[in-house]
């Protein structure tokens, strides 16, 4: 029988837990199904108690989005520079995404920008990793093709292109690039 004491977490603890169970529930059933109630049970919170954390639905998913984006921009920021930069930023890219409910979040989140909390999230997202994409890179039609590209395996990889091979245009598309490739490979 264990006679150690039981930890209670911390609050700030619980509020991650909640986070990270609400990452869960959106890229799961979008932002529609991601009650309060939902993201509680996936927590294993009761429903009051995440609404006591956050003051309710949309500050939780406020919060939640300002936390993918922050991971984002801290990818793009923290990317490495012992190689091409193309190459450390696709890298760090691919890391990011190998966790797919932060890309299906921030899918969620590019439509759900008319929210101002989501959307200020999203947009200060894209505006700081467009800004260090182009000062690694050097040169902006350069930047923009890179973010173009990303944001073409974004919505490959959201939609699970690589596991429909009767749908032959989209999988030729899909398998187009080493970068496409490798990243249906990490997240198979």
């Amino acid at each position: 029988m264990n006679t150690e004491p039981v930890r209670r977490m911390s609050k700030e603890d619980r509020r991650e837990q909640i986070l990270t169970a609400a990452g869960r529930v959106v890229a799961q059933v979008g932002l529609t199904g991601a009650s309060t109630d939902v993201i509680a049970r996936e927590a294993g919170v009761s429903q009051p108690y995440v609404v006591r954390t956050f003051g309710g639905k949309q500050p939780l998913l406020d919060a939640l989005f300002a936390r993918v984006a922050d991971r984002i921009v801290a990818a793009f920021a923290d990317a490495p520079t012992d190689g091409p930069p193309e190459v450390c930023l696709g890298r760090a890219y691919m890391r990011l995404v190998e966790d797919r409910d932060v890309l299906l979040v921030l899918m969620h989140g590019f439509t759900a920008s008319a929210e101002p909390g989501i959307g200020e999230a999203t947009r200060r997202c894209m505006d700081t990793v467009y800004r260090i994409t182009r000062e690694r890179l050097g040169d902006d039609v350069v930047a923009t093709r890179f973010i173009a590209h990303g944001m073409l395996l974004n919505v490959l990889l959201a939609m699970d292109s690589w596991n429909h091979p009767e749908l032959d245009a989209l999988t030729a598309l899909a398998n187009m690039t080493a970068t496409a490739a490798e990243l249906q490979a990490k997240l198979a």
